[in-house]
């Protein structure tokens, strides 16, 4: 299949080589963030183009209304609080290195192997794509199914923040362990230098991230969540892996506190009505409450609703339960210093 041509946007730095990748993500488009192309960049001039990225969603995520909210905590700190949020700086890899050791995604709804792959590099343990995959054990949409089956599989497509700590786990022989900390409901941390203690002391974080909020207006909504290697946390800011990236500290932490839902395009639930399955069976899957309590059938009767009058507004998506939970991921060696105070470490006290 010919591949898709992509543009640079209208931001790409003049001389700076534009090397889109063809690799297609999980949601079967060609990997992109925001709706921008996810590329690989040269070497040459990386760290201007993330200096300059950074400006940018440093101003973006603090035009946002949470804004407000992140000025008024500052207000409440403590002199040797703000001192510490200020100083919090940490880089498992610089950029260059991150640029040149990530790994691209692996397949099909494969970002948490992919995230894998990463944690056990960043660990100094080796591992190939098709191994982390085997021991993830991603599970992949069901495209040809009727929709009842095809909306199950789109709830649990990819992988659980459980499933990248057995597969870390199995892939390394045993040498890599991880837990999982929740960030929703909303937690009481300051994301950047609570991430920035713990790269400082050796673990590697993965964020689980529902990237369907904290979306800016105009922009296309993404159709999954992601798994992602943080590879670095400054003040304001957050660098990620798969794709390479800086990312506002407000914007990640929107994303890492989300309920567990999924939303699924207007279109792709409409295509599925004929090809067979029952309405009234969105209500009983798998004896998940979660469905009933959505009311994932009445959403779905509405659209056939909606699709019957002329005029009128039309729902963009269908709301359904998500197998994944939002939050961080800690990863270290097994039997180290810095394993035994991630097993041991308290759960984020709630807001």
């Amino acid at each position: 299949m010919q591949a898709e041509k992509y543009e640079p946007p209208a931001s790409w730095p003049i001389g700076m080589e534009w090397r889109p990748r063809t690799t297609r993500g999980a949601s079967g488009r060609a990997p992109c963030y925001r709706g921008q192309c996810a590329c690989s960049l040269s070497v040459v001039g990386v760290s201007w183009w993330f200096s300059v990225r950074l400006k940018h969603q440093w101003k973006r995520s603090h035009n946002r209304a949470d804004r407000r909210l992140s000025q008024n905590r500052h207000a409440r700190m403590e002199p040797e609080d703000q001192e510490e949020e200020e100083e919090a700086a940490a880089m498992l890899w610089s950029i260059q290195e991150a640029e040149e050791r990530q790994t691209q995604q692996i397949g099909a709804s494969a970002c948490g192997a992919t995230a894998v792959v990463d944690v056990l590099k960043a660990l100094g343990l080796d591992v190939t794509p098709e191994e982390a995959e085997r021991c993830v054990q991603t599970r992949l949409r069901r495209i040809e199914a009727p929709l009842p089956d095809y909306l199950l599989s789109r709830s649990e497509a990819g992988a659980t923040h459980a499933q990248l700590i057995r597969g870390a786990r199995e892939a390394s022989g045993g040498k890599a362990v991880g837990r999982f900390f929740h960030l929703h409901p909303r937690r009481s941390v300051r994301l950047v230098p609570w991430l920035a203690r713990w790269i400082k002391k050796g673990a590697v974080p993965v964020a689980t991230m529902n990237m369907q909020v904290g979306v800016a207006d105009g922009e296309e909504v993404p159709d999954a969540w992601h798994h992602q290697l943080i590879f670095g946390a400054a003040p304001g800011a957050v660098f990620t892996t798969n794709p390479l990236d800086v990312v506002g500290e407000v914007e990640v932490h929107q994303r890492l506190c989300s309920d567990s839902v999924l939303l699924v395009r207007r279109d792709d639930v409409l295509q599925r009505l004929t090809s067979g399955g029952l309405l009234s069976d969105l209500s009983q899957i798998q004896g998940d409450p979660r469905w009933r309590q959505l009311d994932v059938e009445g959403q779905v009767r509405q659209m056939l609703l909606e699709e019957e009058l002329e005029d009128g507004p039309r729902t963009a998506h269908v709301r359904i339960p998500a197998a994944y939970s939002s939050g961080v991921t800690l990863f270290g060696p097994t039997g180290s210093d810095v394993a035994q105070q991630i097993l041991q470490a308290p759960e984020l006290p709630l807001l």
